[in-house]
């Protein structure tokens, strides 16, 4: 048997603003597993504390603390932090696995697995700060807010939502409109207001308990807000930026954009396979009202399966191919282009819109065995249906990619 993952566990608030120099301690590879395996194990886990995450409307601890030993909030990391520097399609299949038993659980390590590629952007003694600890995990939010031009670093207040992890994450981030000493905004030459991503420790927020919503009860997903905290300039950056010289894999030349979208659209595919494997246990067992024969026996039941199959094979498929060969190509190229990231929005796209398909398809012909809690397909269905209502599941992201085909000049805020 391989020896268990072990690493030192780390909690929120247990950060000083200016903490004493961090050393990295990277953890010894005592195990084999790969990071699917790894996820493979512990999908029963968050599978059993699933009701337990939706009533806490957070993560439950232990699940969270088993993640961390894992090492499963590390797979984008760099390699100088302590990270795996996983490759893209490996990423999809850990929240593909983690979806499957419980989306709340997969949908915050996507969240905050995206994040941790901010320590590409920083230097590395402020990455090694932030990151080097086992137990670091980074969160961030929507909204804006401001930061004041000050002696050293900027000065920032402002209120973020969505925070998605936040509630067990060690640091946030947040955006914030960058102003001179009095308030007033810079722009940058095309006249445009200046923005940049501000990092500060999670004890330093202030939450609000917002998270009352109908699906991915578990991901925490609060609001936080600072007023007037100090922000060291070494502690702002931007998304996407050249990578530092200690973060030199293609792995940070993927938008994050292009990342989140693949990791919601894996996070789909997992609920709606979650949900026929299900429907088919229902069907070998459940003899409807009125009817001699089992679901199973259904002429209606058999073909929906079979088509639910293919459906979520053909988009696995596509997600999976097309974030390989766009990763192979940036091996040597490393870089991506347009076309690319329009690829991988389409492909994440279709995943999300076909696992709700057949997320519909299965809760239907399950007929009133869906909608008790007890049952497997009730939180999959307002799971599902959560991640179709987030900016990255919108059908309008088809429109952006149909621009591209035709010639056009696509929207590219979201790819």
């Amino acid at each position: 048997m391989s020896k268990p993952f072990r690493l030192r566990l780390s909690r929120p608030h247990s950060h000083s603003w200016r903490s004493e120099a961090m050393t990295l301690n990277k953890p010894e590879k005592l195990i084999t597993e790969s990071p699917v395996d790894r996820a493979i194990r512990l999908a029963p886990m968050a599978a059993a504390a699933a009701p337990e995450s939706e009533r806490l409307r957070r993560l439950a601890q232990p699940l969270v603390d088993a993640l961390v030993e894992a090492g499963l909030f590390r797979l984008l990391m760099p390699a100088s932090v302590g990270g795996e520097e996983v490759s893209p399609t490996t990423f999809l299949s850990v929240l593909e696995v983690m979806a499957n038993a419980d989306a709340s659980t997969a949908w915050c390590l996507s969240q905050t697995s995206v994040c941790s590629t901010a320590a590409a952007s920083l230097k590395l003694e402020v990455a090694r700060e932030i990151f080097a600890d086992p137990g670091a995990i980074l969160a961030s939010g929507f909204g804006g807010g401001q930061a004041l031009l000050v002696s050293g670093g900027h000065l920032i207040s402002g209120n973020w939502s969505f925070g998605s992890g936040s509630r067990h994450a060690t640091w946030l981030a947040g955006s914030c409109t960058l102003c001179d000493a009095g308030g007033t905004p810079l722009r940058n030459a095309n006249g445009q207001p200046m923005a940049r991503m501000m990092l500060f420790p999670q004890g330093m927020a202030t939450f609000s308990e917002t998270w009352e919503v109908m699906g991915l009860k578990g991901t925490g997903s609060d609001s936080y807000a600072v007023s007037e905290l100090f922000v060291p300039e070494s502690h702002s950056f931007q998304f996407g930026a050249l990578a530092q010289p200690h973060a030199r894999s293609p792995l940070y030349a993927l938008p994050p954009d292009s990342l989140w979208a693949g990791g919601f659209g894996s996070a789909s595919l997992g609920v709606a396979q979650g949900m026929l494997d299900a429907l088919i246990a229902l069907a070998q067992e459940k003899t409807v009202r009125g009817q001699k024969r089992p679901l199973s026996e259904s002429p209606v039941v058999q073909a929906l399966v079979a088509e639910a199959d293919a459906r979520l094979r053909a988009a696995r498929m596509l997600l999976h191919g097309t974030f390989s060969e766009v990763w192979a190509a940036m091996q040597s190229s490393g870089t991506i282009d347009l076309a690319q990231r329009v690829s991988i929005r389409l492909a994440a796209s279709h995943a999300i819109q076909e696992a709700k398909t057949v997320v519909e398809q299965c809760y239907h012909a399950a007929g009133t065995s869906a909608v008790f809690t007890s049952a497997p397909f009730e939180r999959r269905f307002r799971d599902m249906h959560m991640i179709s209502q987030h900016l990255h599941g919108r059908r309008a992201h088809f429109e952006t990619v149909g621009q591209f085909m035709l010639g056009l000049s696509p929207d590219v805020v979201f790819l």
